[in-house]
């Protein structure tokens, strides 16, 4: 028997039946007509948006990473919630656009970014941030044949990491950002160039639960961003210090003490006010926003036996959700939380396997999971699905599809 994750506190027991916001999710599924779905929770967004506000330092503002979930209602709802946005793709570009949110609101991060992204990004307002002196030029040139100055930042490839992040983004050889000590010859050119200086964005991992390392990695951000301003020798305008807040995933994670990071950060900077007086302050967020505040629902097709094991065989599986199957940067595969939605709070009589429907044996939910007894037509919730699961699975294999997507 493997154990599951832990479950997020936003779901509920009503009836025995899996709920949210008061709601059965038998009632969600019904609406849609079909499974697989994802749905999302808007009051837990809203909720954890309101946590961020009460415990980071009040001049922190908060960017949404639109890669986690670019559901286009959620972008919508957080144009109204949040104060910029972080795309990685022309594609997501035009997402945020046709969500109706302003392009000044948006920073632009990523290695190779084509010509044409740089051009669409420049003639809408997005600040770049460059990620290496040669495309620190290309937008440099795009900018001078568009008759736009263009709104310039500098990704940072910082010395140092942050310890324990599920992916390392800076610290050593990578292909992100700019080696520390290039920055500042290459911000002086790009301001003497004439552009719009935008600042710094120095992102050193992701999924932290460690909020000691997070605070860590905070300071060294300030230190740093200090260090380079000083020798850049001109007013920093904006510092994205990054992200890395992660959530519980797998059994024996426990959810970050934001308290702490909050407190920390504020201590931090009131004894860097003098240097970052006129300074724009920012964190970059996705996962932590929306992970917890998806689930998604998938129906057992068939239930079978081999070999004294039972499997749970379902509608869905790594086609929507390519994390929760381990395929997704996971070296040993462990158990996502999940449930059935008919016994939620019921106590559980077997043990079985949770499959997909592909033919693949890749495609497993949750292996020798301790659970409620489940029969054909019965639904699976996998949760802690709001982020990277259909936005970063591969949803045409084996010309399976996507899945359906629900705010409520």
């Amino acid at each position: 028997m493997k154990p599951l994750g832990p479950i997020p506190p936003f779901y509920q027991a009503m009836g025995g039946e899996l709920s949210f916001d008061g709601r059965r999710v038998q009632e969600f599924v019904e609406k849609a007509g079909r499974t697989p779905i994802f749905i999302y929770s808007r009051a837990a967004i809203l909720q954890r948006i309101a946590h961020l506000r009460q415990v980071l330092p009040e001049d922190v503002q908060i960017n949404y990473a639109v890669k986690a979930n670019p559901y286009r209602p959620i972008l919508e709802m957080m144009s109204e919630e949040v104060d910029g946005f972080d795309i990685a793709s022309g594609g997501e570009l035009a997402l945020a656009l046709q969500a109706g949110i302003d392009a000044r609101r948006v920073s632009f991060a990523g290695p190779g970014k084509r010509d044409a992204e740089l051009e669409a990004a420049i003639t809408a307002g997005v600040t770049l941030n460059l990620e290496s002196e040669g495309e620190a030029r290309r937008a440099l040139a795009m900018g001078q044949t568009l008759a736009i100055r263009p709104r310039l930042a500098i990704r940072v490839n910082p010395d140092f990491e942050l310890k324990g992040s599920g992916m390392k983004m800076g610290g050593g050889a990578k292909p992100f950002g700019v080696d520390a000590e290039r920055v500042p010859a290459l911000a002086r050119t790009i301001i003497g160039q004439g552009a719009e200086w935008r600042g710094l964005h120095i992102f050193t991992g992701s999924q932290s639960l460690d909020a000691g390392a997070i605070i860590e990695a905070q300071d060294n951000v300030l230190s740093l961003a200090g260090e380079l301003t000083d020798a850049i020798g001109t007013p920093l305008p904006k510092l994205n210090l990054g992200g890395g807040f992660g959530i519980p995933y797998f059994h024996g994670d426990e959810a970050l003490d934001m308290e702490r990071i909050g407190a920390a950060l504020s201590a931090r900077m009131a004894v860097s006010s003098d240097a970052f007086s006129d300074t724009e302050f920012c964190v970059e967020l996705g996962r932590y926003l929306v992970g917890e505040a998806g689930v998604y629902v998938t129906r057992i097709v068939d239930r079978k036996i081999s070999h004294g094991q039972i499997y749970l065989v379902t509608d869905g599986g790594l086609h929507h959700q390519l994390a929760a199957s381990g395929n997704f940067g996971t070296v040993v595969r462990r158990n996502y939380p999940l449930a059935l939605v008919k016994a939620f709070d019921a106590e559980p009589t077997e043990v079985a396997n949770v499959v997909g429907c592909l033919c693949t044996p890749l495609d497993r939910l949750a292996d020798k999971a301790h659970l409620p007894h489940a029969d054909v037509g019965d639904l699976v919730a996998v949760f802690c699905a709001g982020a990277y699961g259909a936005s970063a699975s591969p949803t045409a294999f084996l010309g399976q599809g996507p899945a359906a997507e629900m705010l409520v």
